[in-house]
């Protein structure tokens, strides 16, 4: 293709948790600043434009997660009808699990890892009309590793995006405030065996300069945000690093709140911080949990046990921080005492206004690449790549907790159409664990549900 024109260059987002994607943000930053002028489109808030998708030469869609991969080719079709000259490329963590079967359809190209720069470098290899192999991007011919090479960040631009209004907002107490999203790191130091991180960033993670996250904190607040989340997969990665962004944010905008995520095992390493974190306006936490089975916990390499989770519960809270865990809920190795243990943790530690209540719901997702999938042990349960549903087909040992599952998402389905208050779905989610078990729970002697909007919490759930 020739140089391009403004509107050549597409990307596309179909689904990123309820925030302003920072996927399309930092890519247009860099393509900015190299003298392009690209379009962008985030499907979870605006419709697909045919007239924008007729006018591109150069479509990128982006897929960090399954459910955003799904949606994406469902794009990746439509784009091919309005467009079908278009080159069509996808990137993110999901675009390369997935490769084989995207550059057998829809995709031309497929870009993962650190993806600014190769998206820059497709796109002006194919300006020149060039032929060959770029660093980190896979083709038809050429399946390439994904791009771990540090990157020369640039500020994400955000003024063509939709505003933050039309996102997730933040909400405590019934107050509701606009919240924004930064990274203030990639990657992740830690192999977790169903993280679909592991595979393509093998323990490697990168930091984005501080002058970059602050920076991009500013424009935010500037557009009316007062509430952050770091989007890090674990903000303790880098704990001088982080620690040092958020006494930044304070410094600069003392009413603005955050939260962030974090591992258990992090947690308990760097307690001391949480202190700091809660007078520096941290509103919440976020860890993975993923079960209370010591068992699962293992066969997942989490690098935590259940007594660790209850300690974390305690730093946390000491430090007057509310935690909300999430879970991986149905797995091969959970048994039906295993999942009742689960609520059962949930009730004890008071965390039903804690969790949202597709947590219940979440079953392990095995892509292509997974480490889950070179385990030596995975006989007994992996079934068959089913590459149109991007996993691994699996059915557990036990056909109760299969029923299980559907019970609960059909149970979910009901609760999300309703407007369920979450107390009464979980008591629901209860009694279908506990039946499955042919036995019958105790009496429900939690507090009213009015406490539920009382911890604070972002008005879309998180599931990948």
């Amino acid at each position: 293709m020739t140089r391009t024109r403004p509107g050549d260059i597409l990307l596309i987002a179909c689904y990123e948790l309820g925030h302003q994607p920072l996927s399309l943000a930092s890519p247009l930053g860099l393509l900015a600043e190299a003298g392009y002028a690209p379009a962008a489109l985030d499907l979870s808030v605006e419709p697909l434009s045919p007239s924008v998708v007729a006018q591109a030469r150069f479509v990128a869609i982006s897929v960090p997660m399954h459910t955003a991969l799904r949606l994406g080719e469902q794009t990746a079709a439509r784009v091919r009808q309005i467009n079908p000259s278009a080159h069509v490329c996808f990137y993110g963590l999901y675009a390369w699990l997935n490769a084989d079967y995207l550059l057998r359809g829809p995709a031309d190209t497929v870009v993962a890892g650190e993806y600014e720069q190769p998206l820059l470098d497709l796109i002006q290899s194919l300006e020149r009309g060039e032929a060959g192999p770029i660093a980190g991007v896979g083709t038809r011919a050429r399946r390439a590793e994904p791009y771990l090479h540090r990157l020369r960040f640039i500020l994400p631009k955000r003024d063509t995006l939709p505003p933050i209004a039309r996102y997730a907002h933040f909400v405590s107490d019934g107050d509701h405030r606009l919240a924004g999203y930064v990274e203030a790191s990639r990657g992740c130091l830690h192999t977790c065996l169903h993280c679909p991180i592991t595979p393509v960033y093998n323990g490697r993670f990168f930091v984005v300069p501080a002058e970059i996250v602050l920076a991009d904190i500013r424009a935010q607040v500037n557009a009316g945000a007062r509430h952050i989340t770091f989007g890090d997969p674990d903000f303790l990665n880098g704990p001088g690093h982080s620690l040092k962004i958020v006494r930044a944010l304070h410094d600069e905008f003392p009413a603005v709140t955050f939260d962030l995520t974090a591992k258990v095992e992090h947690i308990l390493e760097f307690r001391d911080l949480f202190l700091e974190f809660r007078a520096l306006g941290c509103a919440f936490v976020v860890s993975a949990f993923e079960s209370t089975s010591d068992l699962v916990l293992a066969s997942l390499a989490k690098g935590h046990t259940r007594a660790d989770m209850t300690e974390a519960l305690q730093i946390v809270a000491d430090a007057g921080i509310p935690l909300r865990p999430s879970w991986v809920a149905f797995t091969p190795w959970t048994s039906l005492d295993d999942y009742v243990e689960m609520l059962e943790f949930v009730r004890a530690n008071d965390l039903i206004d804690h969790i949202d209540p597709v947590q219940y719901s979440i079953r392990l997702l095995v892509p292509p690449g997974s480490a889950l999938a070179a385990q030596p042990d995975n006989a007994a349960w992996l079934g068959k790549l089913e590459p149109g549903n991007y996993a691994y087909r699996w059915d557990h040992p036990d056909p109760r907790m299969d029923a299980l599952y559907h019970a609960v998402s059909e149970r979910l389905e009901r609760a999300a159409a309703a407007g369920e208050d979450g107390r009464t779905t979980f008591g629901a989610i209860r009694d279908l664990a506990y039946a499955a078990t042919g036995t019958q729970p105790a009496a429900d002697d939690q507090p009213p549900a009015a406490n539920h909007w009382a911890v604070p919490h972002l008005t879309e759930s998180w599931f990948c």
